[in-house]
């Protein structure tokens, strides 16, 4: 379980896969805490980003952004080579210190092992305090436990994925609203549904769901997290 988060706080942790747009960087919250993963400091000084700490095994950062960012007040935490877990693995573990709001940036591109692979990190439970979100391309993905309310503009394509086992989930302001289902990791059942009104409300009873809007840069249908009261129970109804 992550550590007690610190109110308002978000931060932007950059992957080493693409480099972030300017639209992306336009669209980050004001003076956010940036964490670059390795060579996400090389894709973050690209973007302009101020980074405030770097992290992991670095390998694969260039030796000059390396080199400007130690000069330049940046603190570099070095991890072994040979470790178990990723260079996104150990910039969430810092930034789940640190947040109650987490976005990752840059994780898309690159090897198709490698995304899986960080879809499937956004998920764990060592960051269940924190409300995890990752800007791929065109696309968002929130990270959705127990209750959570999410900005969609009508007709927005919204779809559903249980990750780590099945999820039992409510979901309204869809065209196809779940009440108290299951959905399946191993099933399509939750691809393209379809906003219907200016939010969706979640509520997985059980397991972790993975809600992705494919085209919500693209289209203009940016989504985003509404702000809560605290921490609903899961096993509550949506209001």
């Amino acid at each position: 379980m992550a550590s007690p988060a610190r109110t308002g706080v978000t931060v932007v942790v950059v992957a080493g896969g693409d480099t972030p747009t300017p639209e992306e960087v336009a669209r980050l919250p004001a003076d956010p805490v940036v964490v670059a993963a390795d060579s996400g400091l090389d894709k973050a000084v690209a973007a302009g980003l101020p980074v405030a700490v770097a992290v992991g095994d670095m390998d694969s950062v260039s030796p000059e952004a390396l080199a400007a960012a130690e000069q330049a007040g940046t603190r570099i935490e070095r991890h072994p080579a040979d470790k178990d877990q990723t260079d996104l693995e150990l910039a969430l573990e810092l930034a789940a210190r640190l947040a109650d709001r987490v976005i990752v940036i840059g994780a898309g591109g690159g090897r198709l092992d490698h995304l899986i692979g960080n879809l499937y990190v956004l998920a764990s439970p060592r960051w269940a305090g924190v409300d995890v979100e990752a800007w791929l391309g065109d696309a968002q993905a929130f990270v959705v436990r127990g209750r959570r309310r999410l900005a969609a503009q009508p007709g927005a394509t919204v779809s559903l994925f249980a990750l780590g086992g099945p999820a039992r989930l409510t979901a309204t302001g869809l065209a196809w609203p779940l009440s108290d289902e299951v959905l399946d990791p191993l099933a399509g059942r939750g691809v393209s549904n379809q906003a219907t009104a200016g939010h969706l409300q979640l509520v997985v009873h059980e397991g972790v769901v993975l809600a992705v809007m494919p085209h919500a840069h693209a289209s203009g249908r940016f989504g985003a997290p509404i702000p809560r009261e605290g921490r609903s129970s899961p096993t509550e109804p949506p209001r």
